[in-house]
């Protein structure tokens, strides 16, 4: 199986899963749970979806450096930084922020604990990088179905 074609299919999967996610799963949880249980349990489904993004971008990112370097090695003139690498390294910089930076400080802001923005601002950025994100995944599985 070619390297593209792997990228095509696990960018596929990823932009599924966040969809599924972001667009299912934490809107399902508010409609039938009370708010508090509702949250918690949205906020291990995203942890968990976090996880799961951290390596999907790692995994993009090994298969697309391979993917040039065989370029190069076959003598094709090729940037090392390709658009596909970019939108792996810019969906990894969100998945870490959003899941490991920001998740910390919603946590933090609805125990009470002071920060610097209030939880519906932290929330408010958080749920827009996350779209960023699937957005973002969205049109490299798009990119990467088209080779």
């Amino acid at each position: 199986m070619n390297v593209v074609r792997v990228q095509s299919l696990l960018s596929g999967l990823w932009a599924g899963l966040l969809l599924a996610v972001g667009g299912v799963s934490a809107p399902s949880l508010f409609a039938v749970l009370e708010r508090q249980a509702a949250g918690a349990g949205a906020g291990q489904i995203f942890q968990m979806e976090a996880r799961i993004s951290l390596g999907m971008a790692v995994v993009l990112f090994v298969l697309e450096r391979r993917r040039v370097r065989d370029l190069v090695e076959e003598g094709q003139s090729t940037s090392a930084m390709s658009a596909t690498l970019l939108m792996a390294l810019g969906a990894l910089f969100l998945t870490v922020f959003g899941g490991f930076v920001l998740h910390p400080m919603i946590q933090a802001a609805k125990a009470g604990q002071p920060t610097a923005l209030s939880f519906g601002a932290l929330h408010g950025i958080s749920a827009g990088l996350y779209w960023a994100k699937t957005l973002l995944v969205l049109v490299l599985a798009w990119r990467l179905s088209a080779r």
